[in-house]
């Protein structure tokens, strides 16, 4: 679907709009509170390691599977074992992530901009981020919001490939080569704005810890903007 001459803003869901620190209450049905928070990171560090392993490797393994493996990942590097019904409540309840506080205003004010083209764009596959959209208690009100839901299951990479930002930029109906700066990114994954940007999209960095721009695998990528609370957005971008 073509954009026009809207703004596109296309937000990552995973980190951005969805709180994947929240797994910790689930894993802590099975772990003390300390060892839940401490494989609940690790889980999220491997999750995205074997993405980067994997584009690194020409090889590709879908989302889903990675999350699942990632997790086993980090259950076992922490001396400890689940059994396959604990993985798939597990894994059921990263379908349902909690957005997090500041989504939920910046969603109903984009739902009156006519001006803007909203999309939620994903390493997650299509399955995963649509259960996810349409799932997730406090994403799930705002869910007509989104035009489209942009996953990586038809280029089989993972970002910050090139061939992913292509992608979405494709489905816009806009040419990759020529009008990667109509396209907004919105993500609070430093990799993914690096990512963006190195392919000629603005980005907007979504930075609520408050720690500042610290990533310098290529020092001369930085954010277009970076905001602390996600209702800043639509201050930054126009």
């Amino acid at each position: 679907m073509a954009a026009g001459n809207k703004i596109v803003i296309a937000f990552d869901l995973y980190g951005t709009l969805l709180s994947t620190d929240s797994i910790v209450k689930q894993l802590g049905q099975h772990f003390s509170d300390s060892k839940a928070q401490s494989i609940s990171t690790s889980w999220r560090r491997y999750q995205l390691e074997y993405t980067w392993r994997l584009n690194s490797m020409g090889q590709y393994i879908s989302f889903s599977s990675i999350t699942r493996n990632s997790l086993r990942h980090a259950v076992a590097e922490h001396g400890e074992k689940l059994e396959d019904a604990a993985i798939d409540e597990l894994l059921k309840a990263y379908d349902s992530l909690p957005a997090f506080p500041d989504v939920d205003s910046t969603l109903s004010q984009l739902a009156n901009r006519s001006d803007i083209t909203a999309v939620v764009f994903s390493n997650g596959t299509q399955a995963m981020v649509t259960n996810s959209v349409r799932n997730s208690p406090d994403l799930s009100p705002h869910s007509a919001v989104f035009e489209q839901i942009v996953t990586v299951d038809e280029v089989r990479q993972f970002k910050p490939a090139p061939a992913v930002y292509a992608h979405l930029a494709q489905k816009m109906g806009k040419s990759p080569s020529s009008q990667m700066g109509d396209l907004w990114l919105v993500s609070g994954n430093p990799f993914d704005v690096s990512g963006a940007r190195s392919c000629g999209m603005h980005a907007v960095w979504v930075d609520r810890g408050r720690r500042g721009w610290m990533d310098a695998a290529v020092p001369d990528l930085q954010p277009t903007a970076v905001v602390h609370d996600l209702n800043d957005i639509l201050t930054v971008i126009q």
